[in-house]
């Protein structure tokens, strides 16, 4: 029965065969995949286990792979599990369902998985579904203090008191960004730090997340087609919460900084104006012409603050931050700016060896921060021309708080389209984070998805042995 069911497989892309009156099924991933998607098919393993696994209370996953699309497997896996929901029948159901995932793993290094990879594995995709968890939860219950609680449930976890800066207070140390988009909500914008800063570190990074709880527009207010589902413009800080949790208790070697922007763009008598001037942590003012162009408002005084505050040698912000990041690179590749093509690289390898893929955007500041000239501040906040890469000027607007020169490397992502599939969230970004910076910490899981610090990457090799496999879930 085994044989005849995979005979009749046929992925193109993906295929399935219902086994024992539907009480189990096969199912079988692409043979191969183009340079552009990931070598473990992660988006198809997700589809396929939300359209084939059977129902029940108790359930098992057993996944059939290589030992280096394990992790993307373990995480796209998860992303089929979302933890929030409000329907009433949930809330009735006495029996917690569970579901039970097993690797198998084939190919050269086959043996079996250890427990320090399990462990890996389940901090992971942990850190995956908080941050969907917290993408689909709505703003009347996820305003800035809820996420503050949830950013301080982690940190007591790991034993670490976040720093908090928020309402008033921001405004007073110059934070103008995060409390000029904020200060019109009933809930306080807020800036928020965990630190982790292991002995024997040897550099310092800082991750920086834009947590709009809500995004209105303010003022240049949105209409009633794109308004519904800006609760997913916090997607970059849940990312950064996710994965920071599982970074450190994977033994996390260097300083890590988590930096959570929080804010709720609404609209009410103290709302910010187009026209209105702000002076920003940088020290750099910006005249509004668009209160929804908000994101890069607030990043622009986390980046500074890890840059001044933190010395941080390595920035990166990750951010809801365009619907144009959509058009550029579609719904599943999240866009990367940075100001360095070594990390650019990095960030591609990554997304494909995690399964959050990413492709780059055009660094050119010389030729697009014009698009930002004001005749009465520093720059403005929105693009004169639209039509001129408007997803990598809003990066560039970023970038030009610590300084077009900074000798540190700065990387942005834009994951406004990849932060969900459909009306779910994805918990697009841990997966990412965990991979790209898996060298600076003591997992060997992390580090073999890692692209830094790896003399023997050979893309060709990759493609060679991608397309010689079958995988089947």
């Amino acid at each position: 029965l085994w044989q005849a069911a995979l005979s009749t497989l046929n992925p193109n892309p993906t295929d399935s065969c219902p086994l024992y009156l539907n009480y189990a099924t096969v199912a079988a991933l692409p043979s191969r995949v183009s340079r552009h998607n990931s070598p473990s098919a992660a988006h198809f393993v997700t589809r396929l286990v939300r359209t084939c696994l059977p129902p029940g209370t108790h359930r098992c996953i057993l996944m059939v792979c290589e030992r280096a699309d394990a992790f993307a497997s373990a995480c796209a896996l998860a992303r089929a599990f979302p933890l929030f929901t409000h329907r009433s029948g949930a809330s009735r159901r006495a029996e917690k369902k569970t579901v039970t995932v097993e690797f198998f793993l084939v190919g050269q290094d086959n043996g079996p998985v250890e427990v320090s990879t399990l462990q890996c594995l389940t901090n992971a995709t942990d850190g995956v579904r908080l941050a969907a968890r917290i993408v689909d939860t709505p703003c009347n219950e996820m305003n800035t203090d809820t996420f503050l609680e949830e950013i301080k449930k982690v940190g007591k976890d790991l034993g670490i008191t976040p720093t908090v800066i928020r309402d008033e207070e921001l405004k007073t140390r110059g934070f103008g960004g995060i409390y000029g988009v904020g200060k019109a909500a009933l809930h306080p914008p807020a800036l928020a730090v965990l630190s982790h800063t292991p002995e024997g570190a040897t550099q310092t990074i800082a991750w920086v997340g834009k947590g709009i709880v809500y995004d209105t527009g303010g003022l240049s207010i949105k209409g009633k087609t794109t308004m519904p589902g800006m609760k997913r413009d916090c997607g970059g800080a849940a990312a950064v919460l996710g994965a920071f949790g599982a970074a450190v208790k994977q033994g996390f070697k260097d300083n890590l900084h988590a930096v959570f922007c929080l804010a709720e763009n609404s609209v009410g008598p103290n709302a910010t104006r187009p026209d209105d001037i702000h002076l920003l942590y940088s020290g750099k003012t910006v005249e509004i012409n668009n209160t929804d162009a908000e994101g890069r408002l607030v990043l622009a005084d986390g980046v500074s603050y890890a840059c001044k505050d933190l010395g941080a040698d390595i920035i990166l912000d990750i951010a809801t931050l365009t619907g144009a990041q959509g058009i550029a690179t579609g719904k599943y590749h999240a866009a990367v700016l940075t100001n360095n093509a070594e990390w650019e690289a990095a960030c591609v390898k990554a997304g494909a060896r995690c399964g959050d893929l990413v492709h780059p955007l055009v660094y050119c500041p010389e030729l697009h921060f014009s698009e930002f000239t004001s005749a009465v501040a520093d720059m403005k906040n929105s693009v004169a021309d639209r039509d001129n890469s408007p997803s990598s000027c809003a990066g560039l607007f970023i970038a030009s708080h610590i300084g077009f020169d900074w000798p540190g490397v700065w990387v942005h992502l834009d994951i406004a389209a990849p932060v969900h599939a459909g009306e779910r969230a994805t918990g697009f970004g841990v997966a990412l984070l965990l991979a790209l910076f898996g060298r600076a910490s003591e997992d060997p899981l992390l580090n073999l998805v890692s692209p830094l610090g790896c003399d023997t990457d050979a893309p060709e090799v990759d493609a060679e042995r991608d397309s010689k496999r079958r995988r089947l879930v």
